[in-house]
């Protein structure tokens, strides 16, 4: 008999984690052999021995696992596959370089959908095999918990993880189509469907979704429920893990696992290990500074974050994944994509002065890259903060020119114009260089005349 373990990771290392460990008997039957959670992938380390000599599957939450259906026109499998993420660029939240897109081996839906990618960000795809790795658990197969769940022939199938009022709602609704939310935004779910249930434009009554649950779920008076019978969560994903979509495995591309190694190699194992120790051992104090520069990095992070936000103060949120494309978007906007290093450079001299004088506020910035200069339009309470950011901007050495202020009922308004003092004597010499060389050319060609 085949004994396996599912395991149930969380998104992060404090989310509950839930196992299972089932044997399959006569009949293709399922017995539950034990079944647990645990309180974060601290305690990961606990299911080791239970891994040991059985086949191991991961389910990780459908809410972190995008699925989408496309049709791309593409000739082969492998331009299909070059193409798709810059076809849905612009309808994901992260630039395409931070996912991961794996995907599935399905013939072509309804809508002539050829093409079926699930995303996943390869923070969280490393984060979930750190886990593993850290607790010596191997696995070969990966899935989203979405892809585990029944499908039912006119409706969806939904069951309960954790607490009904606190924990989650797993939820497949077709082939390639499901969806993990926490217990709040299952109630909102609920009145979606119960409002898209009642009158339709033209008095036309819309077919209520049936909910095949597996479990009691909460608001489910408002909805069309069909009651199931009860089941474990892990244990109905186990009954169906694979079905349908056996194919289909997060495990590839670059996190392929690579084929077995010989038993030659296996027994040659250990010798590698113990030089590995030896190495780690000698290089024991490199950890140390590897956790100063970590530190550092985080550090700089947070300045950079700081940095966007003083120069763009109407920005709501700023993801450090993702400031890269937020700046360009907004140097655009600035007409400042010609020159971004020095755009950078001068708001990082700026930005100090900015916080010597938390009560001058920037409205707008531009930046003109041919005379390296830095436009700011600015407001405060009075006119003593543009005097105290001037001398902020001075003691930098930056050159600051004051424009015309303003005082608009209770605030006062006004500008600068800043820039570095190498790049104005760098553009006068650029100039006087232009302009010798002017001169020389037309000195030859009037020898040349003659």
């Amino acid at each position: 008999m085949t004994e396996t373990l599912f395991i149930r990771l969380g998104s992060q290392a404090h989310d509950t984690i839930h196992w299972l460990v089932v044997t399959e008997t006569s009949g293709n039957a399922q017995e539950i052999i034990a079944s647990g959670e645990l309180k974060g992938a601290q305690q990961l380390n606990e299911l080791t021995s239970k891994a040991d000599k059985r086949q191991v599957k991961i389910l990780v939450p459908g809410c972190d696992v995008l699925l989408k259906s496309l049709k791309v026109p593409a000739k082969s499998s492998r331009a299909m596959r070059l193409a798709t993420p810059y076809m849905l660029e612009d309808s994901l939240a992260e630039d395409v370089e931070q996912l991961f897109f794996a995907y599935a081996e399905l013939a072509s839906d309804s809508l002539e959908n050829n093409c079926f990618t699930a995303i996943v960000a390869h923070a969280q795809m490393q984060l979930w095999l750190s886990w593993l790795a850290e607790a010596n658990i191997e696995t070969d197969s990966i899935l989203p918990d979405v892809l585990a769940m029944p499908i039912t022939a006119k409706g969806w199938s939904a069951i309960a993880l954790g607490d009904t009022k606190q924990g989650q709602v797993i939820v497949r609704q077709q082939l390639w189509q499901g969806f993990t939310v926490d217990a709040n935004a299952w109630q909102f779910q609920c009145l979606a469907l119960a409002a898209q249930s009642e009158e339709a434009e033209g008095g036309e009554q819309l077919e209520s979704v049936l909910i095949e649950a597996y479990s009691p779920l909460a608001h489910s008076e408002q909805c069309n429920v069909s009651t199931m019978p009860a089941e474990l969560p892990l244990a109905l994903m186990a009954k169906n893990y694979g079905c349908q979509i056996s194919h289909f495995n997060l495990l590839q591309g670059q996190y392929k696992i690579k084929e077995s190694r010989s038993n030659t190699g296996r027994q040659w194992l250990w010798v590698a290990a113990v030089a590995m120790f030896a190495l780690l051992l000698s290089l024991g104090h490199k950890s140390a500074q590897l956790w100063q520069l970590n530190a550092e990095q985080d550090k700089v992070k947070q300045n950079i974050v700081a940095s966007y936000k003083a120069a763009f103060p109407k920005t709501k949120r700023v993801r450090i994944s993702t400031i890269k494309s937020q700046l360009n978007r907004e140097l655009a906007l600035l007409g400042g994509v010609g020159d971004r290093q020095g755009f950078l450079a001068m708001l990082a001299k700026v930005q100090p002065a900015f916080a010597k004088v938390p009560a001058l506020k920037p409205e707008s910035v531009k930046f003109d890259g041919k005379r390296q200069e830095l436009r700011i339009q600015a407001t405060a309470k009075d006119y003593q903060a543009f005097e105290q950011f001037s001398v902020a901007l001075a003691t930098a050495n930056l050159l600051v020119k004051q424009g015309s202020q303003s005082n608009q009922g209770d605030q006062v308004t006004g500008s600068f114009s800043i820039s570095s003092k190498g790049s104005t004597k760098g553009a006068r010499k650029s100039s006087n260089n232009k302009k010798g060389t002017a001169k020389q050319r037309s000195k030859t060609s009037n020898k040349d005349a003659s």
